[in-house]
């Protein structure tokens, strides 16, 4: 599959974009946005196997936390948000700003997970 990012790496603009450089909000604290480039996003579709719907409808009997879900989850948030990184970097980003989750079920046991955000370049105010 071809890169869906379609880019070359840019330059280096200074500050690494680590996670440290993601945020939810609309501006990165003792930073000040000098451009913007666009939505950047990670998406995964993902589903659990048969023998793990079995182990989670077992846990569901007990009622809590049912682990093998939270784990799917978790592995989905991470792959995309890592994602969206990459996809930052290959703009020339060195941060994102609004970054959101949104998931859907695109039919009975195969659901959708996005994480998308503002690509940005920012530097410290000085």
């Amino acid at each position: 599959m071809a890169d869906p990012y379609n880019s070359a790496a840019r330059p280096s603009t200074g500050h690494l974009l680590d996670d440290s450089m993601v945020t939810t909000a609309l501006e990165l604290p003792g930073f000040r946005v000098v451009r913007n480039l666009g939505v950047v996003r990670g998406i995964t579709v993902r589903s659990r196997s048969i023998v793990g719907n079995f182990l989670g409808g077992i846990q569901t009997l007990f009622g809590g936390n049912i682990t093998i879900y939270t784990e799917l989850c978790e592995q989905a948030r991470e792959e995309t948000y890592r994602d969206m990184v990459k996809h930052a970097r290959v703009l020339g980003g060195n941060a994102v700003i609004a970054m959101r989750y949104d998931a859907t079920d695109i039919m009975t046991g195969l659901t959708e997970v996005l994480c998308y955000g503002t690509a940005v370049v920012v530097e410290p105010i000085r």
